[in-house]
Parts: C-alpha cells; sequence; structure tokens
C-alpha cells in the first residue's frame, strides 16, 4: 500500500514546533511520519536539534499513523537501547514504528571521542548492530563480541510484532549490500536514472523488499524564491555522503557549504511553485516501485506546504 509521508526534520525546527507540524499532516491526510535522529543539526544558523526518542513518545500518542526513524545504531547508542526503545513504542502504540538504520555519521556518532573508523568497519558495525536488535525482539539473551560488546542481554518487555528494519543507501553498491539483511531500501531522491540504478541493485538480492524514498523539496509562490529558500536551508545537505559522513560538526558544514551556488540546488531538490510539479514526482517515483515516499520541505514554510499538500497534492493520490 502506497503511504506518502511528511518528514520532522529535528536539525531545523523545535520539538514543540515539529508536533504541531506532524499533527497538520495527520489532519491533512498524509499517512506516514518519518523522524530524522540528530544529536548536532546540519548547521550553527537557525537550528534545532531535539532528541528524537522522547519526540516519538509524544508524537505517536497525539498522531495514529505509522511512524519511521532514521538513526544509526551505534555508536552514539548502543544497539540494545535502541532495541528496547523500538519495542516499548511498539508495545505502546501498536507496532507503528519502524526503523531506517544507517551507518552513522561524524556529525551526530563522534560525540563519544572515540576513533571514527572506515566505510567498511562501519558497515560492518551496522550488521552486528541490526542482528542484535532482532534478536533482542525475538525475545534471546544475546551476548555477542565484536565492533560491538552485549553480554547476556534480553528485552522483558517486546514488541507486538518484529519491526521492519530498513537501511539506509546513497549508492549503488551500498544498495545491493543492504539487500541480504535489511527487508526495505531508504534512499532520497536523485534524478531518475540514478534512483532506478539504486532500486535495482536492491531488488536483484532482495525482491520482496520494500522501496522508501525521503524526497527533497522546497515550496515557494515563485520557484526563484523556492530555490533561494533551499539554498538558505539545505545547502549543507548536499556535499556528498562520504563527506557528510566524515564532518564532525555544524560549523565545519557551514564551511564546506560556502561554495555551494543557489543554481546547485535543484539538483538535489524539487523545486516547486505549486503542486504540479510535486504531483509529478510522486507519479514518477511511484512508478519506479516506491511504496512510502516521505517528502520533507527544506524550508522553513511548513504551514505552506502543508497546505498545498492537503488541499491540491494528496487527494490525487487517495486511491492509488
Amino acid at each position: 500500500m502506497l503511504k506518502i509521508g511528511y518528514h520532522a526534520s529535528h536539525e531545523q525546527f523545535s520539538p514543540s514546533d515539529l508536533l504541531r507540524y506532524a499533527e497538520i499532516a495527520e489532519k491533512s491526510g498524509f499517512g506516514l511520519i518519518t523522524s530524522s535522529d540528530h544529536f548536532h543539526p546540519w548547521s550553527e544558523i537557525e537550528s534545532h536539534s531535539g532528541f528524537a526518542w522522547s519526540w516519538l513518545g509524544a508524537a505517536m500518542q497525539a498522531i495514529h499513523l505509522e511512524f519511521g526513524i532514521i538513526t544509526a545504531p551505534a555508536p552514539r547508542y548502543h544497539p540494545a537501547i535502541v532495541a528496547q526503545a523500538v519495542a516499548t513504542l511498539n508495545q505502546m502504540f501498536d507496532n507503528r514504528l519502524w526503523i531506517a538504520a544507517g551507518s552513522g555519521q561524524a556529525l551526530n556518532e563522534n560525540i563519544n571521542g572515540d576513533f571514527w573508523p572506515d566505510k567498511q568497519t562501519r558497515n560492518e558495525r551496522l550488521v552486528e548492530s541490526v542482528s542484535i536488535m532482532r534478536r533482542l525482539w525475538d525475545g534471546q539473551e544475546v551476548t555477542q563480541y565484536g565492533h560491538v560488546n552485549v553480554v547476556e542481554a534480553r528485552l522483558y518487555t517486546l514488541p507486538t510484532a518484529t519491526p521492519k528494519v530498513f537501511g539506509a543507501a546513497l549508492s549503488e553498491k551500498t544498495a545491493g549490500w543492504l539487500a541480504s539483511w535489511s527487508d526495505g531500501l531508504i534512499t532520497v531522491n536523485h534524478p531518475q536514472e540514478k534512483l532506478q540504478k539504486l532500486a535495482a541493485a536492491y531488488r536483484a538480492g532482495n525482491p520482496s523488499g520494500e522501496l522508501a524514498l525521503k524526497v527533497q523539496v522546497s515550496y515557494a509562490k515563485d520557484l526563484k524564491t523556492a530555490e533561494k529558500l533551499a539554498w538558505e536551508n539545505w545547502r549543507n545537505n548536499i556535499l556528498g555522503g562520504e563527506t557528510q559522513a566524515m564532518l564532525s560538526h555544524p560549523k565545519l558544514f557551514d564551511e564546506a557549504a560556502s561554495f555551494v551556488r543557489i543554481e546547485d540546488m535543484k539538483h538535489h531538490v524539487i523545486l516547486a511553485d505549486g503542486a504540479d510539479a510535486l504531483i509529478s514526482a510522486l507519479k514518477k517515483y511511484i512508478a519506479m516501485g516506491f511504496t512510502r515516499i516521505t517528502l520533507h520541505n527544506v524550508n522553513r514554510d511548513q504551514i505552506g506546504f502543508l497546505e498545498l499538500m492537503r488541499s491540491a497534492v494528496l487527494p490525487s493520490f487517495q486511491k492509488v
């Protein structure tokens, strides 16, 4: 079943504002809420960094939709703690939460002061972490030594069903690799040819896995304003996957993104001055097989975006 979602960006808005926006999103006809999970924001300018797991408890009580959280189960957290958090929320809220697991970014994970490893090591740690979580959700007592150590851990409050774990990928290589251990793929909007290759690489290893997409958009009354607002609010987030994984502080992102041009944004963010661009993009992604599509309006005007979605975009997909 197709679900079109609203993305709650903790790096940009306070938790109380995000709760209000998510409540409006439910009333507007969205079928899904996704949440980021950051310790530091992308920029030091007009930023926030609320604790996503506290927010989820409040949001899932107030809003009766499916939720997804994009997180790294290690090393900022221990995977046993993430497993416990997910199990508790799903026991309380009818298994409405899934996670999208990634290998992490120094921006968030390196606050513990440990050596930041290479991508291969981070990937190995991610697979270990997901295995630990799944065994705990299954009620097993887990002891394991490796990139992550866990000793005699067992969850006494279990989820009502095994939570789904999506794998986060920005490249074909990563998409193909995570097909062996994830329930689905999640990525962000790329040019159509790249998205098709990502989806094909994943489906080659996991034909029944689900495809999820986080779509970055900038809505304003005219395209020039939409482009400018995207640049002002989201240019730090288009630096490339490995660069974003290695930079360890918001001020470094601000410095690195000082070379990003306004005209670069159209290659990474869908610019919209009305419903047509969003409807066209959604139809394209649906045709490619994506069934969970979350829209993230990267500029500050969340209310205007939500009203556009309610009145002119979501009604086109009510029977899809």
